[in-house]
């Protein structure tokens, strides 16, 4: 019931209780009394449905408090939960982008590494002993060693004789003890040989056979002695040279070499 309606229904009836009251004497005393309990009543019910009304209104009204209440709260609590997931998503952003540098570094840092140790293997490797076969011999020797030796015997290789005996003489004195002194003083006599220095080359041929009798250039190194003291004109200690090859190795291919030089001589 709206209040404009129900204003109407109190001014209705006050009017009748008023005419009622006006006109008693028209009517007997129980029909009056019947009246005005009537009109009580339906005043009592106006006013009853008046303070229901009332009621309803408040509670409706209390209870869209509430609501707009909770709503309020709903949305303060899903600002701060949008606020909290742009948070963690620039925190994962931010982790991703550490991650990422991270791995960056460590690959950077892997191939840092891995160059170094490369490095240091190469710097190591040119002082680390390297195994050496020559002459049917194995040997140990330093990296310099090896190259000094392969470079004066490239020099004798190439006809730059002169060059190979001053590179091998440097390299006999460098090294004392090689084990490369053998093949070394070999080539140095055949050096010297091809320079016409005969002396010298016979002197570094017994060299030869003194320190390594049993050296695979043993046998060439006896026949050398003897092409030097052909070459001097010296035939007899040609034939004695020779002879010795035969005696001291006589099936090797220097042998059958001294055999022709001795029928040469005769």
């Amino acid at each position: 019931m709206s209040m404009r309606v129900y204003l109407r229904s109190i001014l209705f009836l006050i009017a009748s209780l008023l005419f009622t009251t006006a006109h008693a004497g028209l009517f007997d005393d129980d029909e009056a009394r019947k009246a005005i309990l009537d009109l009580r009543l339906q005043f009592a019910t106006m006013n009853a449905e008046k303070n229901a009304l009332k009621a309803a209104q408040q509670a409706a009204s209390e209870d869209n408090a509430r609501i707009r209440v909770g709503m309020l709260e709903l949305q303060n609590q899903i600002d701060r939960q949008r606020t909290e997931m742009a948070q963690l998503r620039g925190e994962n952003e931010q982790l991703k982008r550490m991650v990422t540098e991270l791995q960056l570094a460590a690959s950077d840092m892997q191939k840092r590494q891995s160059a170094l140790v490369q490095t240091t293997e190469q710097r190591l490797s040119k002082f680390e002993p390297v195994k050496v076969q020559l002459d049917g011999r194995e040997f140990v020797v330093d990296p310099a060693e090896k190259r000094d030796y392969d470079a004066a015997f490239d020099d004798f290789r190439a006809g730059d004789y002169t060059k190979a005996q001053n590179a091998l003489v440097a390299f006999l004195q460098r090294y004392p003890a090689t084990a490369y002194a053998p093949s070394a003083l070999f080539w140095l006599g055949n050096a010297q040989y091809s320079t016409r220095n005969y002396k010298e080359a016979i002197a570094n041929f017994r060299a030869v056979i003194a320190q390594t009798p049993n050296h695979l250039r043993a046998p060439d190194a006896w026949l050398s002695i003897a092409n030097c003291q052909i070459e001097m004109k010296d035939s007899k200690a040609a034939k004695a040279t020779l002879n010795e090859l035969l005696k001291r190795h006589p099936r090797t291919e220097a042998a059958a070499a001294g055999t022709e030089r001795l029928l040469q001589l005769k």
